[in-house]
């Protein structure tokens, strides 16, 4: 099982971790711990370097597997021992924390939208995908006209400039389903198996379900722009925001 270091702390940009497996055709090592987010919900996983026996190996790709998370190497995997990768091998992870931090900014960009709009129009969400500074959420709308997509910018700056904090915590599941619409989406997400749910509250905004990473407080978001907003469908219509910044 990796410990996920995200969880309780989106700002580690460093971390000391142990091998607990490998995975010699495909250039991936699990570890017993870790910083980088394996993607999900939307947010991309992370990228960055593992450093072992002198070297700096780029980690391409992030993924979590049952309850380990792989780190996909670019180039050849060093031999064991000279340098190599065996069980139990000390390794340091380290970020790329310019674009983690973008994405941060960005997945809680798109939490004060979700809950602007589920607070003054009582729309739910339909789905949603991020990349570094922009991203784009789908909404259960019927109508959706330039006058509202602009009334809904200026609302999500306006809760941005609040400075309203951001919190994480994790609850057991009974506990956690005991908080009103905890589940945004159209869809229920979150499988029957989970025991513990890790919850993501804006403060005085928006309280949801959600596995990602976010920055501390809202104006670390910077400003929000409507870049684009379409339908998807009679009831679905998406909004593309860019964080500027």
């Amino acid at each position: 099982m990796t410990d996920l270091l995200f969880q309780t702390d989106s700002y580690i940009k460093e971390f000391q971790a142990t091998v607990a497996a490998v995975n010699p055709d495909e250039g991936a090592v699990a570890l017993d711990r870790t910083a980088f987010y394996p993607g999900g919900g939307g947010q991309p996983n992370d990228v960055g370097h593992l450093l072992v026996g002198g070297q700096s190996l780029p980690v391409s790709k992030v993924k979590r597997q049952d309850e380990a998370v792989w780190h996909w190497l670019v180039g050849e995997m060093p031999a064991v021992p000279e340098g190599g990768f065996a069980l139990g091998t000390a390794v340091t992870g380290r970020l790329d924390w310019d674009r983690r931090y973008k994405l941060m900014r960005t997945h809680t960009a798109l939490h004060v939208l979700c809950g602007v709009v589920w607070r003054d129009y009582g729309a739910l969400v339909t789905g949603g995908n991020m990349e570094p500074l922009a991203a784009r959420m789908d909404f259960e709308f019927e109508t959706l006209h330039g006058d509202l997509v602009k009334e809904i910018e200026d609302r999500v700056n306006a809760e941005v400039a609040q400075g309203r904090d951001v919190r994480v915590k994790i609850l057991p599941r009974a506990e956690a389903f005991q908080i009103p619409d905890l589940i945004r989406t159209k869809i229920n997400l979150l499988p029957e198996g989970i025991a513990q749910v890790r919850t993501v509250e804006i403060v005085g905004l928006d309280l949801q379900a959600d596995g990602g990473t976010h920055v501390a407080n809202t104006r670390e978001v910077g400003r929000v722009r409507v870049v684009d907003y379409k339908s998807k469908g009679r009831i679905n219509k998406r909004i593309q925001i860019a964080v500027e910044g």
